[in-house]
C-alpha cells in the first residue's frame, strides 16, 4: 500500500504523452521496499509506458569520501542487478544528480523521486522541478511516517515528539506489495557509468581518497539483510539491557544501510515486530522516535548544521561559560589523530577511523568530551560534526547531525551547572565504567588496530 500522504506534487507541470516513467532515484538506492520505486511502476502501468531508473554519481557531495562512495557503489551495483530482474532499466550516470534527471526527463511522461530533507536534497529537486516539462512527484520512503505528516512544526525533544508520531502508526505499518512493470526497459539503448568493477569504477572519480575504506562493513541490501537476521535472532532479545555496552555488540548496525537507503525502515520494522524476542519497544523507540525525530529537525530547522540549530537555553549556557578555564585543550588535528589523554576516547576516535562506525554509546561520550575539551563551544561543535562526517558510513545525514547537536544540548534539557558545559548534561570517564567494562573496550579496539 502506498499511502497518499507519502506523495507530493513538485511542480504544476502535466503528466504527458512521453516514451516512458522516470524514477530518479537518489535516496532510496535499493529495489524492494521502495514506495517511490513501486509508485512509478504503477504509473508506468496505468500509462501502458517502461520504466526507466535514473541515479547520478556526483563528486559533489559535501564531506563525501573513497570510504563513503564505496559503500554506495556496492549498494547501487546489487541494486542494478536487480531492477535488471525485473525487466528495468537502471542509467548510472557520473554527473550531478539534478543534472542527470532534467536531461532524462526529455522524453519522459512523468518524473517520480524520492524524498530527501537536507539542503542540498531539497535544491536538487527544486531545479528539477522548475528545469523539466513534465509532472514531477516526490515519495517519502525512507521514514515510516512522512515528515509532514508526523509533525507539521519541530519538535523540541522526543517527548513532545513521540505522541504525535505514535498516533499515525497504525496507518503507515503495513506491508508494501511488489509489482512488476508491465513493459521491459531494458532494450533501451542509454548511455550508463559502469558500476561492475568498484575499483574501476572509484577509480574513475574526482573524490577525497584520505579516508580509506571501511574494513567491518560492505554496502547492499543482502549485507543489509544479513545483519538484521544476526540481530533479530540473537542480540533484540537483549538489546534494551545490553544496548550500551559496546563490549556485547548489540546493536543492529542498520544505520549505515539506512543513511543510502539500502534497506527500508518500514521493512525492519515490520520485521521487528513479527519477532518475539524482547527488546522490540526499545528498538523501536531509536528506529522510529528518535530516527524520525532527527528528519523532522533537518527538515524544519535551516541551521541544523550549525551551533545556531541549539535551543535558547543551551546556547545561552554555553555562551556564558564560553571563557571557563578548560583542563585541557585540543586543536581538530589532535583529536582527529585520538591524541588526548583519554583513553576511553582514543578508543572510540580509533574504532570510528577503522571501522567507519563508533558505537552509540561511545559517541554520545565523544562527543560530550569534544564540547568540554574545546577552545569554544562553536568550535568544539564544527570539530565533532567534521570528524564525524569524514569517519562515519552514517555521517552527512540527519541522524548524524541530530546527534553531534544532541551533544550540545538539542532534544535534551538544562542540567545541574558546571564549568565549561554550563547546563548541557555531562558524561565522564567515570560513568562508562558504571555502564561497562571501559578498559576491556580500549583492549577490543587495539586488537582491531593490530589485525
Amino acid at each position: 500500500m502506498i499511502q497518499p500522504e507519502r506523495i507530493k506534487v513538485l511542480n504544476n507541470k502535466p503528466v504527458r504523452a512521453g516514451t516512458h516513467v522516470l524514477y530518479w532515484m537518489q535516496a532510496a538506492q535499493r529495489a524492494e521496499y521502495n514506495h517511490a520505486l513501486e509508485y512509478a511502476i504503477q504509473e508506468a502501468n496505468h500509462l501502458k509506458k517502461a520504466i526507466v531508473v535514473f541515479f547520478g554519481v556526483t563528486e559533489s557531495w559535501p564531506e563525501a569520501n573513497e570510504r563513503h562512495y564505496a559503500f554506495m557503489l556496492e549498494g547501487l551495483r546489487e541494486t542494478h542487478n536487480k531492477l535488471e530482474a525485473k525487466g528495468i532499466r537502471m542509467v548510472v550516470r557520473h554527473q550531478s544528480p539534478d543534472a542527470g534527471a532534467i536531461e532524462l526527463a526529455g522524453r519522459a511522461c512523468l518524473v517520480v523521486v524520492d524524498a530527501g530533507h537536507l539542503r542540498i536534497q531539497k535544491k536538487w529537486r527544486t531545479r528539477v522541478a522548475r528545469r523539466i516539462n513534465c509532472a514531477l512527484h516526490q515519495v517519502e520512503t525512507n521514514l515510516i511516517v512522512p515528515v509532514e505528516e508526523a509533525s507539521d512544526k519541530e519538535n523540541f525533544s522526543a517527548g513532545t515528539f513521540r505522541p504525535r508520531i505514535s498516533k499515525k502508526l497504525n496507518h503507515y505499518l503495513v506491508p508494501l506489495k511488489h509489482k512488476r512493470p508491465r513493459l521491459g526497459s531494458l532494450g533501451l539503448k542509454l548511455e550508463t557509468f559502469d558500476i561492475d568493477d568498484i575499483d574501476k569504477a572509484l577509480s574513475k572519480l574526482d573524490i577525497d581518497r584520505s579516508v580509506a575504506r571501511a574494513g567491518g562493513f560492505r554496502g547492499g541490501i543482502r549485507q543489509a539483510k544479513g545483519r538484521l537476521n544476526d540481530f533479530l535472532a540473537n542480540k533484540l532479545s537483549h538489546f534494551a539491557e545490553l544496548r550500551n555496552d559496546p563490549n556485547a555488540d548489540c546493536v543492529s548496525h542498520m544505520s549505515p544501510y539506512l543513511h543510502f537507503g539500502q534497506i527500508s525502515p518500514l521493512f525492519i520494522a515490520l520485521e521487528v515486530l513479527k519477532h518475539p524476542g524482547r527488546g522490540k519497544d526499545a528498538y523501536l523507540e531509536e528506529l522510529i522516535v528518535r530516527r524520525e525525530l532527527s528528519h523532522n529537525f533537518v527538515f524544519y530547522n535551516s541551521n541544523y548544521d550549525s551551533f545556531a540549530c541549539l535551543p535558547p537555553w543551551a546556547k545561552r549556557t554555553l555562551n556564558f561559560h564560553r571563557r571557563d578555564k578548560r583542563q585541557y585543550v585540543y586543536s581538530c588535528e589532535q583529536f582527529e589523530k585520538a591524541q588526548t589523554h583519554d583513553p576511553y576516547w582514543n578508543a572510540a576516535q580509533k574504532e570510528m577511523l577503522l571501522t567507519g562506525k563508533m558505537h552509540g554509546y561511545m559517541r554520545m561520550y565523544w562527543g560530550k568530551k569534544i564540547l568540554e575539551w574545546s577552545s569554544s563551544p562553536q568550535a568544539g561543535f564544527k570539530i565533532a560534526l567534521y570528524l564525524n562526517n569524514k569517519y562515519e558510513l552514517d555521517g552527512r545525514d540527519p541522524n548524524a547531525f541530530t546527534g553531534v547537536a544532541w551533544c550540545f544540548g538539542k532534544h535534551d534539557r538544562a542540567w545541574a551547572e558546571r564549568k565549561v558545559l554550563g547546563k548541557v548534561r555531562y558524561m565522564n570517564a567515570a560513568g562508562l565504567k558504571k555502564k561497562f567494562n571501559a578498559d576491556a573496550y580500549v583492549k577490543k579496539v587495539q586488537a582491531l588496530e593490530e589485525s
